[in-house]
Protein backbone atom coordinates (compact mmCIF):
# COMPACT_ATOMS: atom_id res chain seq x y z
CA UNK A 1 0.00 0.00 0.00
CA UNK A 2 1.48 3.69 -0.95
CA UNK A 3 0.76 6.11 1.64
CA UNK A 4 -1.00 8.94 1.18
CA UNK A 5 1.06 12.57 1.13
CA UNK A 6 -0.02 14.99 4.28
CA UNK A 7 0.84 18.36 5.12
CA UNK A 8 0.43 19.77 8.71
CA UNK A 9 -0.86 23.66 9.00
CA UNK A 10 -0.59 24.73 12.82
CA UNK A 11 2.66 23.78 14.98
CA UNK A 12 1.32 24.70 17.81
CA UNK A 13 1.31 22.28 21.24
CA UNK A 14 -1.04 19.48 19.72
CA UNK A 15 1.40 19.03 17.15
CA UNK A 16 4.15 17.13 18.78
CA UNK A 17 2.20 14.42 19.11
CA UNK A 18 1.17 14.37 15.61
CA UNK A 19 4.39 14.76 14.10
CA UNK A 20 6.14 11.88 16.14
CA UNK A 21 3.22 9.23 15.27
CA UNK A 22 2.85 10.49 11.30
CA UNK A 23 6.20 10.10 11.10
CA UNK A 24 6.97 6.40 12.77
CA UNK A 25 3.60 4.61 13.89
CA UNK A 26 1.31 5.79 11.07
CA UNK A 27 4.04 6.26 8.20
CA UNK A 28 2.80 3.00 6.48
CA UNK A 29 -0.93 4.77 5.96
CA UNK A 30 0.68 8.40 5.93
CA UNK A 31 3.48 10.01 4.29
CA UNK A 32 4.31 13.39 6.22
CA UNK A 33 5.95 15.69 3.75
CA UNK A 34 5.95 19.19 5.49
CA UNK A 35 4.16 22.00 8.11
CA UNK A 36 3.53 25.14 7.93
CA UNK A 37 3.05 27.46 10.91
CA UNK A 38 2.24 31.45 10.83
CA UNK A 39 5.33 31.81 12.96
CA UNK A 40 7.39 30.14 10.19
CA UNK A 41 10.42 29.86 12.96
CA UNK A 42 8.36 27.12 14.27
CA UNK A 43 7.76 24.98 11.40
CA UNK A 44 11.50 25.39 10.01
CA UNK A 45 12.67 23.74 13.78
CA UNK A 46 9.88 21.23 13.37
CA UNK A 47 10.80 20.32 9.72
CA UNK A 48 14.45 19.58 11.03
CA UNK A 49 13.36 17.68 14.13
CA UNK A 50 11.08 15.40 12.04
CA UNK A 51 13.26 15.20 8.90
CA UNK A 52 10.49 16.61 6.65
CA UNK A 53 11.42 17.66 3.16
CA UNK A 54 9.66 20.81 2.85
CA UNK A 55 8.30 24.15 5.28
CA UNK A 56 5.51 25.91 4.12
CA UNK A 57 5.57 30.00 4.47
CA UNK A 58 1.89 30.09 4.56
CA UNK A 59 -1.59 28.41 4.32
CA UNK A 60 -1.88 28.57 0.84
CA UNK A 61 1.40 27.49 0.04
CA UNK A 62 0.81 24.51 1.36
CA UNK A 63 -2.51 24.25 -0.31
CA UNK A 64 -0.83 25.13 -3.66
CA UNK A 65 1.15 22.06 -2.80
CA UNK A 66 -0.13 19.40 -5.58
CA UNK A 67 1.94 16.69 -3.82
CA UNK A 68 -0.41 16.95 -0.54
CA UNK A 69 -3.12 14.88 -0.63
CA UNK A 70 -4.04 15.14 3.20
CA UNK A 71 -4.20 18.66 5.20
CA UNK A 72 -3.99 17.96 8.61
CA UNK A 73 -5.25 20.91 10.23
CA UNK A 74 -3.72 22.04 14.00
CA UNK A 75 -4.70 25.72 13.85
CA UNK A 76 -6.76 27.23 16.94
CA UNK A 77 -10.54 26.27 16.22
CA UNK A 78 -11.09 30.16 15.13
CA UNK A 79 -9.46 29.46 12.41
CA UNK A 80 -10.58 25.62 11.42
CA UNK A 81 -13.23 26.60 9.26
CA UNK A 82 -11.33 28.85 7.00
CA UNK A 83 -8.35 26.06 6.72
CA UNK A 84 -11.09 23.22 6.04
CA UNK A 85 -13.00 25.21 3.63
CA UNK A 86 -9.85 26.02 1.60
CA UNK A 87 -8.56 22.59 1.87
CA UNK A 88 -11.68 21.41 0.36
CA UNK A 89 -11.98 23.86 -2.22
CA UNK A 90 -8.33 22.98 -3.65
CA UNK A 91 -9.22 19.07 -3.67
CA UNK A 92 -7.45 17.86 -0.83
CA UNK A 93 -8.93 15.39 1.87
CA UNK A 94 -8.98 17.33 5.28
CA UNK A 95 -8.42 16.33 9.13
CA UNK A 96 -8.90 18.78 11.53
CA UNK A 97 -8.47 18.74 15.24
CA UNK A 98 -11.61 19.13 17.69
CA UNK A 99 -14.13 20.81 17.36
CA UNK A 100 -14.85 20.36 13.73
CA UNK A 101 -16.12 24.44 13.37
CA UNK A 102 -17.48 26.83 15.98
CA UNK A 103 -20.83 27.38 13.94
CA UNK A 104 -23.21 25.17 13.09
CA UNK A 105 -23.74 26.32 9.43
CA UNK A 106 -20.38 26.13 8.82
CA UNK A 107 -20.04 22.56 9.36
CA UNK A 108 -23.29 22.30 7.47
CA UNK A 109 -21.31 24.11 4.22
CA UNK A 110 -18.02 22.24 5.04
CA UNK A 111 -19.28 18.92 4.60
CA UNK A 112 -21.35 20.18 1.95
CA UNK A 113 -18.47 21.36 0.23
CA UNK A 114 -16.84 18.50 0.61
CA UNK A 115 -19.35 16.00 -0.80
CA UNK A 116 -19.43 17.96 -4.06
CA UNK A 117 -15.74 17.99 -4.47
CA UNK A 118 -15.41 13.82 -3.29
CA UNK A 119 -12.73 14.68 -0.84
CA UNK A 120 -12.94 13.50 3.08
CA UNK A 121 -13.41 15.34 5.94
CA UNK A 122 -12.05 13.90 9.21
CA UNK A 123 -11.97 14.66 12.37
CA UNK A 124 -10.72 14.75 16.36
CA UNK A 125 -11.07 13.02 18.34
CA UNK A 126 -9.44 10.00 17.61
CA UNK A 127 -9.19 8.55 21.14
CA UNK A 128 -12.17 6.33 20.71
CA UNK A 129 -10.06 4.41 18.28
CA UNK A 130 -7.38 3.60 20.76
CA UNK A 131 -7.14 0.58 23.30
CA UNK A 132 -9.34 1.40 26.25
CA UNK A 133 -12.41 2.61 24.27
CA UNK A 134 -12.20 0.11 21.58
CA UNK A 135 -11.99 -2.93 23.96
CA UNK A 136 -15.41 -1.10 25.41
CA UNK A 137 -17.03 -1.06 22.46
CA UNK A 138 -16.34 -4.99 21.89
CA UNK A 139 -17.81 -5.60 25.89
CA UNK A 140 -21.09 -3.94 24.59
CA UNK A 141 -21.07 -5.34 20.83
CA UNK A 142 -20.93 -8.55 22.42
CA UNK A 143 -23.24 -8.12 25.24
CA UNK A 144 -21.27 -8.02 28.39
CA UNK A 145 -23.50 -5.58 29.63
CA UNK A 146 -27.07 -6.35 27.91
CA UNK A 147 -28.80 -3.67 26.11
CA UNK A 148 -27.16 -0.30 27.21
CA UNK A 149 -30.00 1.90 28.74
CA UNK A 150 -28.38 5.19 30.19
CA UNK A 151 -24.73 6.24 30.89
CA UNK A 152 -22.80 9.02 32.80
CA UNK A 153 -20.26 11.59 31.82
CA UNK A 154 -18.26 13.93 33.73
CA UNK A 155 -16.05 16.30 33.30
CA UNK A 156 -15.17 18.25 36.43
CA UNK A 157 -12.32 21.04 37.31
CA UNK A 158 -11.57 24.19 37.84
CA UNK A 159 -10.39 25.72 34.98
CA UNK A 160 -7.14 26.20 32.82
CA UNK A 161 -6.05 29.57 34.07
CA UNK A 162 -3.21 28.09 36.71
CA UNK A 163 -1.88 26.67 34.58
CA UNK A 164 -2.09 27.60 30.69
CA UNK A 165 -0.13 30.18 29.24
CA UNK A 166 -2.92 32.00 27.34
CA UNK A 167 -5.97 31.14 28.97
CA UNK A 168 -8.53 33.73 27.92
CA UNK A 169 -9.77 31.50 24.40
CA UNK A 170 -11.47 29.22 27.35
CA UNK A 171 -13.75 31.64 28.21
CA UNK A 172 -14.88 33.41 24.67
CA UNK A 173 -16.92 32.09 22.15
CA UNK A 174 -16.04 28.65 20.88
CA UNK A 175 -14.78 28.11 24.37
CA UNK A 176 -16.11 27.18 27.70
CA UNK A 177 -15.57 22.84 29.12
CA UNK A 178 -18.29 21.68 26.78
CA UNK A 179 -17.01 22.96 23.68
CA UNK A 180 -13.28 22.09 25.02
CA UNK A 181 -13.51 18.42 26.25
CA UNK A 182 -17.01 17.09 25.35
CA UNK A 183 -16.00 16.35 22.35
CA UNK A 184 -14.25 13.41 23.93
CA UNK A 185 -16.60 12.15 25.54
CA UNK A 186 -19.38 12.89 23.20
CA UNK A 187 -17.59 10.87 20.74
CA UNK A 188 -16.94 8.17 23.03
CA UNK A 189 -20.09 7.64 23.70
CA UNK A 190 -21.43 8.12 20.15
CA UNK A 191 -19.25 5.43 19.31
CA UNK A 192 -20.48 3.13 22.10
CA UNK A 193 -23.97 4.14 22.07
CA UNK A 194 -25.08 5.58 18.42
CA UNK A 195 -26.13 8.37 17.57
CA UNK A 196 -28.17 11.18 19.39
CA UNK A 197 -31.65 12.29 18.79
CA UNK A 198 -32.58 15.07 21.39
CA UNK A 199 -31.26 16.69 24.22
CA UNK A 200 -32.01 18.61 26.91
CA UNK A 201 -29.83 21.32 28.85
CA UNK A 202 -28.89 23.54 31.56
CA UNK A 203 -26.55 26.11 32.03
CA UNK A 204 -24.42 28.86 34.52
CA UNK A 205 -21.27 31.26 34.87
CA UNK A 206 -20.22 30.50 38.47
CA UNK A 207 -17.17 33.41 37.98
CA UNK A 208 -18.00 36.04 36.12
CA UNK A 209 -14.20 36.99 35.72
CA UNK A 210 -11.02 34.93 36.01
CA UNK A 211 -7.78 35.74 37.09
CA UNK A 212 -4.94 34.40 35.68
CA UNK A 213 -2.28 32.76 37.97
CA UNK A 214 -0.09 31.39 35.40
CA UNK A 215 2.74 33.44 33.76
CA UNK A 216 3.78 34.87 30.98
CA UNK A 217 0.04 36.45 32.40
CA UNK A 218 -0.15 36.37 35.87
CA UNK A 219 -2.89 38.73 37.70
CA UNK A 220 -4.97 39.26 34.07
CA UNK A 221 -8.16 39.40 34.97
CA UNK A 222 -10.69 37.78 32.35
CA UNK A 223 -14.24 38.59 31.65
CA UNK A 224 -16.05 35.21 31.10
CA UNK A 225 -18.49 35.41 28.17
CA UNK A 226 -19.96 31.61 28.00
CA UNK A 227 -21.38 29.14 30.69
CA UNK A 228 -18.28 27.54 32.61
CA UNK A 229 -21.12 24.78 34.33
CA UNK A 230 -23.03 22.75 31.78
CA UNK A 231 -25.22 19.92 32.18
CA UNK A 232 -26.75 18.04 29.26
CA UNK A 233 -29.69 15.19 28.91
CA UNK A 234 -28.79 13.22 25.83
CA UNK A 235 -31.75 10.71 24.31
CA UNK A 236 -29.95 8.36 22.16
CA UNK A 237 -31.58 6.75 19.30
CA UNK A 238 -31.16 3.05 20.26
CA UNK A 239 -33.22 4.42 23.37
CA UNK A 240 -30.94 5.07 26.19
CA UNK A 241 -30.77 8.03 28.00
CA UNK A 242 -27.47 9.87 28.61
CA UNK A 243 -26.41 12.52 31.54
CA UNK A 244 -23.15 14.71 30.58
CA UNK A 245 -22.07 17.31 33.43
CA UNK A 246 -18.73 19.25 31.89
CA UNK A 247 -17.44 22.37 34.53
CA UNK A 248 -14.83 24.97 35.24
CA UNK A 249 -16.59 25.92 38.55
CA UNK A 250 -15.81 22.43 40.42
CA UNK A 251 -12.57 22.47 42.61
CA UNK A 252 -12.86 19.16 43.58
CA UNK A 253 -14.56 15.69 42.82
CA UNK A 254 -14.96 11.65 43.12
CA UNK A 255 -16.38 11.39 39.77
CA UNK A 256 -16.21 8.71 36.84
CA UNK A 257 -15.06 9.68 33.53
CA UNK A 258 -17.87 7.42 31.44
CA UNK A 259 -20.20 4.69 32.93
CA UNK A 260 -22.11 2.81 31.06
CA UNK A 261 -25.35 0.97 31.93
CA UNK A 262 -26.96 -1.96 30.82
CA UNK A 263 -29.70 -4.73 31.56
CA UNK A 264 -26.89 -7.24 32.55
CA UNK A 265 -24.36 -5.12 33.96
CA UNK A 266 -22.61 -1.74 34.51
CA UNK A 267 -19.09 -0.62 32.30
CA UNK A 268 -16.61 1.73 33.61
CA UNK A 269 -15.02 3.66 30.66
CA UNK A 270 -11.77 4.72 30.84
CA UNK A 271 -10.60 8.84 30.59
CA UNK A 272 -11.48 9.35 26.59
CA UNK A 273 -8.69 11.82 26.63
CA UNK A 274 -6.50 8.97 26.43
CA UNK A 275 -5.96 5.69 24.74
CA UNK A 276 -5.50 3.47 27.14
CA UNK A 277 -7.37 2.22 30.80
CA UNK A 278 -8.46 0.99 32.76
CA UNK A 279 -11.49 -1.25 32.16
CA UNK A 280 -13.32 -2.57 34.70
CA UNK A 281 -17.54 -4.39 34.73
CA UNK A 282 -19.83 -5.41 37.29
CA UNK A 283 -22.07 -7.96 36.77
CA UNK A 284 -25.23 -9.11 38.68
CA UNK A 285 -23.75 -11.48 41.54
CA UNK A 286 -20.58 -9.70 41.31
CA UNK A 287 -19.28 -8.43 44.63
CA UNK A 288 -17.04 -6.40 42.60
CA UNK A 289 -15.71 -4.68 39.31
CA UNK A 290 -13.63 -6.80 37.12
CA UNK A 291 -10.91 -5.17 35.70
CA UNK A 292 -10.67 -6.05 32.00
CA UNK A 293 -7.65 -6.36 29.52
CA UNK A 294 -7.51 -4.51 26.32
CA UNK A 295 -8.66 -6.37 23.09
CA UNK A 296 -7.21 -3.81 20.94
CA UNK A 297 -4.26 -1.61 20.85
CA UNK A 298 -3.15 1.59 20.38
CA UNK A 299 -3.24 1.98 24.13
CA UNK A 300 -0.42 4.84 24.72
CA UNK A 301 -0.97 8.16 22.73
CA UNK A 302 -1.75 7.52 19.51
CA UNK A 303 -2.75 10.82 18.09
CA UNK A 304 -2.88 10.87 14.40
CA UNK A 305 -4.85 7.12 14.47
CA UNK A 306 -7.85 9.06 12.71
CA UNK A 307 -5.27 10.40 10.13
CA UNK A 308 -4.28 6.85 9.21
CA UNK A 309 -7.48 5.40 9.06
CA UNK A 310 -9.01 8.75 7.03
CA UNK A 311 -5.81 7.64 4.58
CA UNK A 312 -6.39 3.87 4.50
CA UNK A 313 -10.25 4.38 3.89
CA UNK A 314 -9.37 6.43 0.64
CA UNK A 315 -7.47 4.07 -0.20
CA UNK A 316 -9.05 1.35 0.03
CA UNK A 317 -12.74 2.92 -0.82
CA UNK A 318 -14.77 2.34 2.14
CA UNK A 319 -16.25 4.98 5.18
CA UNK A 320 -13.61 6.32 7.70
CA UNK A 321 -14.48 6.42 11.61
CA UNK A 322 -13.21 9.85 12.79
CA UNK A 323 -15.09 11.38 9.90
CA UNK A 324 -16.81 14.70 9.16
CA UNK A 325 -20.16 13.36 10.01
CA UNK A 326 -19.34 12.01 13.14
CA UNK A 327 -17.49 15.73 14.62
CA UNK A 328 -20.17 17.41 12.95
CA UNK A 329 -23.10 15.71 14.95
CA UNK A 330 -20.94 15.95 17.97
CA UNK A 331 -20.79 19.79 17.02
CA UNK A 332 -24.62 19.81 16.84
CA UNK A 333 -25.57 17.56 20.14
CA UNK A 334 -22.98 20.58 22.31
CA UNK A 335 -24.58 23.51 21.16
CA UNK A 336 -27.90 21.78 21.29
CA UNK A 337 -27.24 21.40 25.21
CA UNK A 338 -26.54 25.23 25.27
CA UNK A 339 -29.76 26.21 22.81
CA UNK A 340 -32.22 23.79 24.94
CA UNK A 341 -30.21 25.72 27.95
CA UNK A 342 -31.09 29.08 26.53
CA UNK A 343 -34.73 28.33 25.56
CA UNK A 344 -35.60 26.33 27.91
CA UNK A 345 -37.17 23.25 25.72
CA UNK A 346 -35.69 20.06 24.73
CA UNK A 347 -33.39 20.40 21.28
CA UNK A 348 -33.73 18.30 18.34
CA UNK A 349 -30.66 17.20 16.71
CA UNK A 350 -30.71 17.86 12.88
CA UNK A 351 -27.44 16.08 11.79
CA UNK A 352 -26.99 12.29 12.51
CA UNK A 353 -24.35 10.46 11.94
CA UNK A 354 -23.73 6.65 11.40
CA UNK A 355 -21.98 4.76 14.74
CA UNK A 356 -18.81 4.13 13.66
CA UNK A 357 -17.30 0.58 12.45
CA UNK A 358 -15.48 -1.39 15.60
CA UNK A 359 -11.52 -0.83 14.66
CA UNK A 360 -9.96 -4.23 13.60
CA UNK A 361 -8.20 -5.65 16.15
CA UNK A 362 -4.73 -5.82 13.37
CA UNK A 363 -5.04 -2.33 11.98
Amino acid sequence: MKPLKAGIIGVGNISGIYLKNLTSVFSKYVELVGCGDLIVERATDAAKEWGLAKVYNSPKELLDDDEIEIVVNLTIPNAHYDVCAAAVEAGKHVYVEKPLCIELDEAKRLLEAAQKKGVRVGGAPDTFLGAGIQTCRKLIDDGWIGRPIAATAFMVCHGHESWHPAPEFYYKRGGGPMFDMGPYYLTALVNLMGPVERVAGATQITFPQRTITSEPLNGTVVDVDVPTHVVGTLEFAKGAIGTIITSFDVWAANLPRIEIYGTEGSLSVPDPNTFGGPITVRRPGDDHWHEIPFSHGYRENSRGLGVADLADAVINKRPHRASGELTGHVLEVMHGVHIAADKGARYEITQSCEQPEPLPRDF
